[in-house]
């Protein structure tokens, strides 16, 4: 996701009067700000960060959700609409096949080692913001078999 296009939708959200949608993108594109600065990129945001910032976002929200109390539904409705929205933005990521695949062919010698430890440490860094980590995992565990 280009940050310009976050800035975009935040603006036309405004316009719209959609508070509960500004607020959202609001969220994301303050938490890309903060993370750009964190790494010194303030003023050159890579759509790379972006993308790792949504799904930070999403899986913080998901935990928001998923230990909200029963009896707060208000609290519930605005969480899931947070979620639905984030959602919108999150970067496609590699299904089961595509990440068995991806390792098969560029990893080849060190899954034949059948160390899942050492090919995670190998694997992670490049498939970050690209697949799941429990689907990498999953993965793994099935070829290192």
């Amino acid at each position: 996701m280009q940050f310009e296009q976050l800035q975009k939708d935040m603006i036309a959200a405004m316009k719209a009067r959609d508070k509960v949608r500004k607020d959202a993108i609001s969220a994301l594109v303050s938490a890309a700000k903060k993370a750009a600065i964190d790494e010194g990129c303030r003023d050159d945001i890579k759509e790379e960060l972006v993308d790792r910032i949504i799904l930070k976002e999403i899986k913080s929200v998901k935990e928001q959700i998923d230990t909200c109390p029963a009896s707060r539904e208000d609290l519930r409705a605005e969480y899931q609409a947070r979620y639905d929205i984030f959602q919108e933005y999150a970067p496609k990521l590699m299904s089961e096949e595509e990440v068995e695949t991806y390792l098969k062919e560029k990893f080849a010698e060190v899954l034949a080692g059948k160390n899942k430890g050492m090919i995670m440490k190998t694997v992670m860094p490049e498939l970050k913001g690209k697949a799941d980590g429990s689907v990498i995992n999953k993965v793994v565990a099935k070829l290192c078999q």
